[in-house]
């Protein structure tokens, strides 16, 4: 399937290598394609939204990137080799969970996990380290609840410590799987700019992935929508469209446009992912 215009090279506009790049990709359950054929290139600064109904395959694809799912077909790379499983270079912001275990775990804790939760053995108490953690919960504002245990926290103060757990190793791509969920208004805000700092500072590539694109209306450089085994990649004006959406779903669809909002009318819903691929539960990459 072809796909709409690459967006933007960068974030100085000159051409730069992509740092994801996947050629004739394609992922499957037994018999059910989730989407195939997929060339896709994204590069430094870049803002892309992954857009699609529940089941189409917008988890799967963050968990490919993350080295934890295999491709059915084509090919991947991920900073220019094979995806590896929590890879130094990549922030990843999960969908919130029920916390369980990480229930008592203090923001700070959590930070920490990001900076050296990779190692083996007891983790060293050094200065450096914690003044690593206390710069990391100032950026994000998290600070004045740096010592309360996450149980404790709210949606959008937990996704701010986990927003600055991403961060935590300076990353040059920042996966971020359904981050505005359970949120209201203001937090959604918060986090959405919390995450548009961090790509404008440091030319890092976001990787976005929700169900509702009016909160990253103004931040969002292109849009994958994955839908019935396909997709579609542009820019806004060239995805979101009836004539795009109608085309991918086979069905007519309507894509209206009301006080600066998009809404899309008479999508049909995909059948449910498996279970045990739906989402992903832990907020510390192993």
């Amino acid at each position: 399937m072809s796909q709409a215009r690459q967006g933007r090279s960068g974030t100085d506009g000159k051409d730069t290598a992509a740092v994801i790049s996947l050629r004739g990709a394609a992922l499957s359950y037994g018999e059910r394609v989730l989407w195939h054929g997929l060339d896709l290139d994204v590069r430094p600064g870049e803002f892309l939204a992954v857009l699609g109904p529940n089941g189409s395959g917008k988890t799967s694809f963050v968990r490919a990137l993350l080295g934890r799912q295999p491709l059915s077909a084509g090919t991947l790379t991920v900073l220019g080799r094979p995806p590896r499983n929590a890879s130094r270079e990549i922030g990843y912001v999960p969908q919130q969970a029920a916390l369980s275990a990480q229930a008592m775990l203090r923001a700070r804790d959590l930070v920490r996990f990001g900076i050296d939760g990779h190692r083996f053995g007891p983790r060293l108490r050094t200065g450096a380290v914690r003044r690593r953690v206390d710069e990391i919960l100032e950026s994000v504002g998290a600070s004045a609840y740096a010592d309360v245990p996450l149980g404790l926290l709210s949606g959008g103060e937990r996704q701010r410590v986990r927003i600055g757990q991403a961060l935590a190793t300076d990353p040059r791509i920042l996966l971020c799987d359904e981050p505005l969920l359970s949120l209201d208004l203001h937090h959604q805000r918060a986090v959405t700019e919390l995450i548009d700092a961090r790509r404008r500072s440091h030319g890092t590539a976001v990787v976005f992935v929700t169900h509702e694109i009016n909160p990253v209306l103004g931040l969002v450089d292109r849009v994958l929508y994955l839908a019935r085994g396909g997709y579609r990649v542009g820019t806004l004006e060239e995805v979101l469209t009836s004539s795009s959406l109608s085309q991918l779903y086979g069905t007519q669809v309507d894509v209206v446009r009301v006080h600066g909002r998009i809404v899309v009318i008479g999508a049909p819903d995909e059948p449910a992912a498996p279970p045990h691929h739906a989402h992903e539960t832990d907020g510390v990459l192993p």
